[in-house]
């Protein structure tokens, strides 16, 4: 599939050099801790917003992650008012005072909403989601969104409303995505916290390729947006965080049953904010790997991504290779389907106007020609093996407590290409295929958390998922926080524009 150049010369380095300032104690801190300061009065929110637009000023010239910003005084108006708030004895929720840039797929009221798309690049929405509603309800002030691209296709944040996110640790870099401006908004503390979704790896790409953690939850965990509710879905918003009690904060605020959404569970989500130590000793670990020599990786990505089995042992946890029977082929051939199945109806109505098809983007066009002629035949046989791929894998939970992949098949590539065309000497067929592991990990519903896994020796990072059975978000949150902690510096280690 050929490279569109009209995305790709948007890439240009920026040409301006960018102050290396100190970073402000706040912001050094997790969101949770600053969530407190801001709840027990020790430091304001007023303080908070200001170190995070001066850090903005800062950082994102060189990255771009951080797009639709509002204006300053208008932020630190609120954040005053959030204060005021404070000391007439308001009680405070669990994000109370916390700046906040909403992925851009999801709407804000009042806030430039472009879904990454020229179409709609002047949308100002006058309505917004159940997870919107609640980060807003647990006190985050809105400063404005964080870069996606065009309609979350490809796990690489590029667009032509905004152009590229440029990785935190190397700008000439792709920051992966869709959630890539969140990813290196939170590596370059430009936000404490940061909202994201997944559907092939959206969470755990960018996560991976910038040193932070993210959380794709099971199905219903976080309630399903759209108008739509019944079909099923491989899509799903979640967390992203620097440290795995973050990220289960934030879990805490998105998780849990809405009316508006049938299919949502009703979970105890206080327990994702509670403490998360645990013996991890004797918990049985299955390796996928390559799956079996099946998905391409780069070979320093894989070789980096193993090395964290010997932390694993080191815990106390047993590792063996975990063997998948079942045709991965077939697996690819379904998630085409049953991905174009999903886009096609929102998108082509945009494909089908004269005026907007020169708007969209390749990877848009790909998923509306691939969906167009799609037949209920079809979408119900890639279901099935999407069903009995799933068996294959829960059965695998007989062996194993935890499986753990790479997060990623390849280190970041260059900004300017759209998306790697070969792997380690294999050829991809589609603009997504490179993402095979991650949606493998998507067709089976099951939990998966991104962690970092280290970095390469040009100082590339790469991350691991970690795969818990159906319903096991929390075990998963408590294995990840051990996993951090054994990995100490490792996981602190700063971004070069911060060191």
């Amino acid at each position: 599939m050929a490279q569109a150049g009209a995305l790709g010369a948007l890439a240009a380095a920026p040409s301006v050099a960018q102050p290396r300032p100190s970073l402000d104690p706040l912001l050094a801190m997790p969101g949770r801790a600053l969530a407190a300061l801001i709840a027990a009065r020790k430091a304001s929110a007023a303080e908070v917003m200001r170190a995070v637009l001066a850090q903005i000023a800062a950082q994102n010239p060189a990255h771009n992650a951080v797009v639709a910003l509002q204006d300053g005084d208008s932020l630190l108006a609120q954040s005053r008012s959030m204060d005021a708030r404070l000391a007439a004895g308001e009680k405070p929720g669990p994000l109370f005072g916390l700046p906040w840039a909403v992925k851009d797929l999801a709407e804000v009221i009042g806030i430039r909403s472009t879904n990454g798309s020229l179409i709609h690049k002047d949308r100002v929405p006058g309505s917004e989601g159940i997870m919107v509603q609640r980060l807003r309800a647990a006190g985050a002030i809105f400063i404005g969104k964080t870069n996606a691209p065009e309609f979350g296709l490809g796990s690489h944040t590029i667009n032509r409303v905004y152009g590229p996110t440029r990785n935190a640790w190397d700008p000439t870099r792709s920051a992966g995505g869709s959630s890539g401006g969140a990813a290196v908004a939170l590596a370059t503390r430009m936000v404490p916290l940061a909202d994201g979704g997944d559907f092939g790896g959206s969470l755990r790409n960018p996560a991976a390729w910038n040193h932070v953690f993210g959380f794709r939850t099971g199905i219903g965990v976080v309630p399903q947006e759209g108008p739509d509710q019944w079909i099923s879905r491989m899509g799903v918003l979640g967390p992203m965080a620097r440290t795995v009690q973050d990220l289960g904060l934030l879990l805490s605020v998105q998780a849990g049953r809405h009316p508006q959404s049938p299919q949502s569970l009703d979970i105890d989500t206080a327990a994702f904010r509670g403490p998360l130590d645990t013996d991890p000793k004797g918990l049985r670990i299955g390796w996928l790997g390559d799956w079996s020599g099946r998905v391409p990786h780069d070979p320093g990505v894989l070789a980096l991504c193993s090395s964290t089995l010997a932390t694993f042992r080191a815990m106390g946890c047993t590792v063996d290779e975990a063997k998948v029977d079942f045709d991965l082929e077939r697996v690819w051939q379904a998630v085409q389907l049953l991905r174009s199945w999903n886009y096609a109806p929102s998108l082509q109505p945009l494909a089908d106007n004269p005026a907007n098809r020169d708007l969209l983007g390749p990877q848009a066009r790909w998923e509306v020609d691939n969906g167009r002629n799609l037949t209920a035949m079809q979408v119900t046989q890639a279901s099935v093996v999407r069903t009995t791929f799933t068996r294959t894998m829960d059965a695998l939970f007989g062996r194993f407590d935890f499986l753990i992949a790479p997060a990623v098949q390849i280190f970041p590539f260059p900004v300017e290409q759209l998306w790697p065309t070969a792997i380690n000497g294999q050829t991809m067929r589609t603009y997504h295929e490179w993402m095979l592991g991650n949606f493998l990990v998507t067709m089976t519903g099951l939990p998966a958390l991104a962690a970092p896994a280290g970095f390469s020796g040009s100082g590339l990072p790469a991350g691991i998922q970690i795969i818990g059975r159906r319903g096991a978000e929390l075990a998963c949150l408590k294995l990840a926080h051990t996993y951090e902690q054994a990995m100490g510096p490792v996981i602190g280690r700063l971004p070069p524009g911060l060191a």
